[in-house]
């Protein structure tokens, strides 16, 4: 297994987007949301190690959701913010939010979602249970190699 994803966004065109290209990295996406109710549905359905979420929803916001999310999951899943605006636009917001971490859309790829889990602490747990991102499973002694000394991916 891999690093399960859910992202919601109320693009579609994003949306298909993001998926493609995460699951060319190795990450499986097991869920696909456009509003914070279908989020909410989704992390009961599919059980996800993470959550991406749109920090603009169109008529919700994404940072009420991950709000919502982090207390009521307890952090787990983990929560990363995404946008297409840059990360200083957002600064002062996501300083306070309850979400582990934020990947512009730009940037968003299966490094830069590990680079965030790693400094949340939350990549060891999800790779304990699921192996690295395109592994088929749980780590082995071996994939300690792929780790930097800084402990990074």
């Amino acid at each position: 297994m891999t690093l399960r994803a859910l992202i919601v966004d109320d693009n579609a065109e994003f949306l298909a987007i993001a998926r493609r290209l995460l699951e060319r990295d190795g990450i499986t996406v097991v869920g696909l949301a456009s509003s914070s109710a279908e989020a909410l549905r989704q992390i009961e359905d599919q059980d996800p190690d993470m959550i991406l979420v749109d920090v603009d929803l169109g008529e919700e916001s994404g940072f009420d959701l991950a709000e919502r999310l982090c207390p009521a999951t307890g952090g787990r899943p983990s929560v990363i913010l995404i946008s297409a605006y840059p990360e200083l636009d957002l600064e002062d917001l996501l300083k306070v939010s309850s979400a582990i971490g934020f990947v512009s859309k730009p940037d968003l790829s299966a490094a830069a979602i590990i680079d965030v889990l790693d400094r949340g602490n939350r990549i060891d747990e999800a790779l304990r249970a699921n192996g690295p991102p395109g592994s088929g499973g749980p780590p082995t002694p071996a994939d300690d190699r792929i780790r930097s000394p800084e402990g990074r991916a």
